[in-house]
């Protein structure tokens, strides 16, 4: 019983290090999960599982836009109905919305119709090491 004692506090400090060296264990990037469904008119709607954080609707997005449709990486994706809250959705498309602001700006929102980015800028965010909880 004595052995156990010493040996368990050691086998909880290296087991994360063995987990890493030998590739299996936790993983440390977060996973995204969306769920992607096409509408009429070439709008496409996100639907966060899990974080809904803006990052989570711009990595399914930009993935789904670069893998499944085939677009080039410089691609606009722009948001055509912004996030609503009781739903969790997001609604995007290729095209810019009528009469919304589209000029580039400077944080990722869900928020603002006409908001934009490139497909691969999109997608780069399913790689971040960690998700923002904020809009």
């Amino acid at each position: 019983m004595r052995f156990v004692k010493i040996f368990a506090p050691a086998v909880l400090v290296l087991m994360p290090a063995l987990a890493g060296a030998v590739g299996f264990g936790l993983s440390v990037r977060p996973q995204f999960r969306t769920e992607i469904t096409p509408l009429p008119d070439g709008v496409y709607e996100v639907k966060a599982v899990g974080s809904s954080a803006p990052v989570n609707y711009w990595c399914g997005i930009g993935d789904y836009a670069l893998r499944t449709l085939g677009v080039p990486n410089n691609q606009r994706i722009y948001i055509w109905r912004a996030y609503e809250p009781g739903v969790r959705t997001v609604q995007f498309a290729l095209t810019s919305p009528p009469g919304a602001d589209t000029k580039p700006g400077y944080s990722v929102t869900v928020r603002k119709v006409g908001a934009n980015m490139s497909a691969v800028s999109a997608q780069n965010y399913c790689y971040d090491n960690f998700i923002m909880d904020t809009f």
